[in-house]
């Protein structure tokens, strides 16, 4: 007997008593999913839980108030030397009003990928943050822009509110919008070949600083 007729034996015989006239759809499967639990969606607990998760994976966590958003992206962008950056439309004016005018791109009309790839950097907002998978999720809304702006440039500033930060991923499915093409941003990009060398900034950028709000 080789493991096929074995595994579709073991199928037979489970639906041995499955009358003929019933179809998968007949019989509902529960198909709730865990939600909430710890830590609670905003708390210091799922700041520190993302904020730990993100650093595993190599990213930059800056903890900072309100009052301090702009001059930390100020601080990150001015680290990059000359080069500009890109804020897409919808970031909020305060959060960029420490930057250099001169040095800010706004993607209207969309900026071709040749010089998306000259950028210093882009900063957007988050949609949402998971702090058990330390992931940042995109969903193109206001101060995110489209996905070529988060892919293309070699680093991504991303700022995301405390409020914003949920324990676990039905959660944050749950507050999404499925109907928008999402990204999920679990450290820099990097890959490993067969031989398990690591290579940074093949799929995305190769830095990525995350900026909690409160």
């Amino acid at each position: 007997m080789n493991a096929r007729t074995e595994v579709l034996g073991r199928i037979r015989r489970a639906l041995a008593d499955v009358p003929a006239s019933e179809h998968p759809q007949h019989v509902p499967v529960p198909r709730q999913y865990s939600r909430g639990g710890a830590p609670p969606t905003g708390s210091a607990a799922a700041v520190e839980l993302l904020a730990g998760r993100l650093a595993e994976y190599g990213a930059s966590v800056h903890l900072v108030s309100t009052q301090e958003v702009a001059s930390c992206v100020a601080r990150l962008v001015a680290g990059l030397g000359a080069g500009s950056v890109v804020v897409p439309r919808g970031f909020p004016p305060a959060w960029r009003s420490a930057l250099d005018p001169d040095r800010v791109l706004t993607d209207v009309p969309r900026l071709p990928v040749a010089e998306l790839d000259r950028v210093a950097a882009v900063v957007t907002t988050a949609a949402a943050a998971i702090a058990t998978t330390g992931t940042l999720v995109l969903d193109g809304g206001p101060g995110q822009g489209r996905r070529a702006l988060t892919l293309v440039p070699d680093v991504h500033v991303c700022v995301v509110r405390a409020r914003q930060v949920v324990a676990s991923v039905p959660e944050a499915l749950a507050a999404l919008r499925p109907t928008c093409p999402l990204t999920f941003i679990s450290g820099p990009s990097a890959t490993s070949d067969i031989e398990l060398d690591r290579v940074e900034g093949v799929h995305g950028p190769r830095t990525l600083e995350a900026v909690v709000v409160g």
